[in-house]
């Protein structure tokens, strides 16, 4: 089922605050709790991960007012990740199917910034992103199998 969400990133406490996020709202984080960096299997297209990185939050998330999902994730400086005011914030769409995904993503970057092309990710997402004309920054995740 589609939905929408907001998605933050963080200069490394993630993790500090969504456990505040987790107290002023209550419930527990969605999927099986926090994904960590170290997480991700190790491939030959991506540099060897720092040791340090590898605890910080890939992927958490939770319900707060509404129904509506909070995400979040660290953004290494190693990975080449700069936290400022205006990059920490996306709107996280995530359509049902892979060419409702393609259609928005298409409409939403023109005249815009793509800043990662969709494909398919190891996660078993078909996964993309891309900040519009307005400098509003967009991610998209659709698990159509």
């Amino acid at each position: 089922m589609a939905r929408t969400s907001t998605y933050l990133n963080f200069p490394r406490n993630t993790e500090e605050a969504f456990n505040f996020y987790k107290e002023v709202f209550g419930g527990e984080f969605g999927n099986d709790g926090i994904a960590r960096f170290g997480d991700i299997p190790p491939s030959d297209e991506m540099p060897p991960m720092a040791e340090a990185d590898k605890n910080l939050v890939m992927h958490v998330e939770i319900a707060i007012t509404g129904g509506h999902i909070l995400m979040g994730t660290d953004a290494p400086e190693s990975m080449g990740f700069v936290v400022n005011k205006g990059n920490n914030v996306y709107i996280n769409l995530e359509p049902d199917t892979k060419a409702e995904t393609k259609k928005l993503f298409e409409a939403l970057s023109a005249g815009g910034t793509i800043t990662m092309e969709l494909q398919d990710m190891f996660w078993g997402a078909y996964y993309g992103s891309c900040t519009d004309k307005f400098g509003v920054n967009w991610m998209f995740n659709c698990e159509e199998k």
